[in-house]
């Protein structure tokens, strides 16, 4: 756990090396107000709540997720550091949870920058902080779900455009899984059970239950599970790198 901490540390101190943290949390700020703003009619609904901003905020993640994920394991392959870290006395788990969880902070802080929208809806009305505060939860959980996948699959190649790529498609797809779009074209030929199974498997379909004020336990761990599978399957394929 030391090591984890110590390596979490300095990835997000090193992150604050060079302006692109900074840039990334600015452009999140921003353009989260944007949308809720603006296509979103924050105040032109005549509701005090935040539900504009979440509705927007899974396709916002959705890009700039990845753009945070894909540096994870790219860099270092290309830059060959990756051995280097690999030779510390730290096991892969430890490197690649560390790693993880120093990326996570940097979502949960871009979330954290959002607040204000918050303290807006705050004073000029009476929203349900509990709904807001259990949406903020899920929001950070999706972040995490998405960047487990976006890590795995930069693990997987020197490029980080490749990696953004392939993570960005392959979220897309989990997002949809229980949308109508995906659900139709699996109907025609799949069981009944399959449907459901996909169904539950959405990202989406779980966070928009979140926003709604239903938190259930099984969505928790469901988002914990799909981060523990994604950040196993980066160990493997590290490992399998380090050992080729």
């Amino acid at each position: 756990m030391n090591a984890t901490v110590a390596i979490a540390r300095r990835e997000f101190a090193a992150a604050f090396a060079s302006p692109l943290a900074a840039v990334f949390l600015v452009l999140f700020a921003a353009a989260s107000a944007a949308f809720a703003f603006y296509p979103g009619a924050l105040f032109d609904r005549g509701q005090a709540d935040l539900r504009p901003f979440f509705g927007f905020l899974p396709w916002l993640l959705l890009v700039l997720v990845p753009a945070v994920g894909m540096r994870l394991w790219a860099e270092e392959r290309k830059t060959g550091t990756l051995e280097l870290l690999l030779t510390l006395p730290v096991t892969t788990f430890e490197a690649v949870l560390g790693k993880f969880l120093a990326a996570w902070l940097l979502l949960g802080l871009a979330l954290l920058l959002t607040t204000p929208l918050w303290a807006v809806i705050a004073w000029l009305g009476e929203p349900d902080h509990g709904v807001i505060v259990a949406s903020y939860l899920g929001a950070w959980l999706l972040a995490g779900a998405l960047l487990a996948v976006a890590g795995a699959l930069s693990a997987c190649t020197r490029s980080q455009v490749v990696a953004f790529v392939l993570a960005v498609v392959l979220c897309l797809l989990i997002m949809l899984a229980g949308q109508p779009l995906v659900q139709e074209a699996l109907r025609g030929w799949a069981p009944a059970a399959l449907l459901d199974a996909v169904a539950q498997l959405s990202f989406l379909t779980r966070f928009q239950g979140i926003t709604r004020g239903v938190f259930a336990l099984g969505d928790l761990l469901f988002f914990l599970a799909t981060i523990a599978a994604w950040l196993a399957a980066t160990v493997v394929v590290v490992d399998a790198k380090k050992a080729g």
